[in-house]
């Protein structure tokens, strides 16, 4: 009877001891293709194909047992993809593996708080903002700038904790020329634009910076970040035709990881996509970016 009892303490405790929620992961994709198109051309975005990647990516990742949130163009709006950050972040749980895709235009704004060396901050382009500052009309409300996504992703960060990991992918640009040529098979579709986003009026010019990996601030009980972005600052983000159709280049070469490798703690997926688009002529000028916590 004593063994019989000590047996069942014992099982107890192992019980209790037991974390109450088993590693899962999650994925957050965004794509937009077909932006709005407003009366005044120059308030509009181009059309790309950010949708594209999210098709290409979310079979794979639900493939690998993901749970997946999909975002894509009408349903990407400032206030779905503020929706969808909160979905994410009220399912993870401690150890959780999380990726978080953005495909579609970016571009510069002028730094309003202070916090920015150069004077501008980055936004990811939702499907609902405008291209230009019109003050009454449309005044930058629907940018998604870097300062929120940071929020957002520090608290993804803070509730896997070290046990867990984040990977944001920001397949888009801040550099881009909005080109594109008159003939689909012959068209080159950019993403982003150099044209800053400025209530005053001011020039954009992006810091020449060369570096192909930096290092971003972590705090303790925060999980590893990789944030990777398919070019440096200065550098024109232009996506690439394969079988058809047009992809961004980082979430092609991503998928063609995915085929093959499990997306798990081990990073070392993230430079194998470096390298092959490095390899691709197409992209000669431009240079994956990676910014780690480790």
């Amino acid at each position: 009877m004593r063994n019989t009892k000590f047996i069942i303490t014992l099982l107890a405790i192992l019980i209790l001891q037991t974390p109450l929620f088993a590693q899962q992961k999650h994925a957050l994709l965004i794509g937009i293709s077909n932006y709005p198109q407003y009366k005044d051309a120059d308030d509009s975005w181009t059309k790309i194909h950010g949708t594209n990647d999210v098709q290409l990516i979310s079979p794979l990742l639900a493939k690998q047992g993901f749970k997946i949130i999909t975002l894509t163009d009408n349903l990407a709006t400032h206030k779905g993809i503020e929706n969808g950050f909160k979905k994410l972040e009220n399912s993870v749980r401690p150890g959780d593996i999380v990726y978080i895709h953005l495909s579609g235009h970016g571009q510069a704004v002028e730094d309003e708080n202070g916090d920015e060396a150069d004077g501008w901050d980055e936004a990811f382009i939702p499907y609902d903002a405008q291209h230009r500052y019109k003050k009454g009309v449309y005044q930058g409300e629907n940018h998604l700038l870097d300062d929120e996504l940071n929020s957002h992703l520090n608290s993804i960060r803070k509730k896997v904790g070290e046990k867990g990991i984040l990977y944001v992918v920001m397949d888009a640009c801040h550099a881009g020329s909005s080109y594109r040529g008159e003939e689909e098979d012959d068209s080159v579709y950019v993403r982003g634009t150099d044209i800053g986003f400025s209530k005053n009026g001011k020039t954009y010019a992006p810091p020449i910076d060369k570096r192909g990996n930096i290092q971003i601030a972590s705090e303790k009980g925060m999980s590893p970040m990789y944030v990777l972005e398919a070019c440096r600052a200065y550098e024109v983000n232009t996506e690439i035709k394969q079988n058809g159709k047009y992809y961004g280049p980082m979430s092609y070469y991503i998928s063609q990881q995915l085929l093959t490798s499990p997306l798990s703690f081990d990073t070392k997926w993230i430079e194998n996509v470096r390298k092959n688009m490095d390899k691709d002529n197409r992209l000669v000028r431009q240079h994956m970016v990676t910014e780690s916590s480790q």
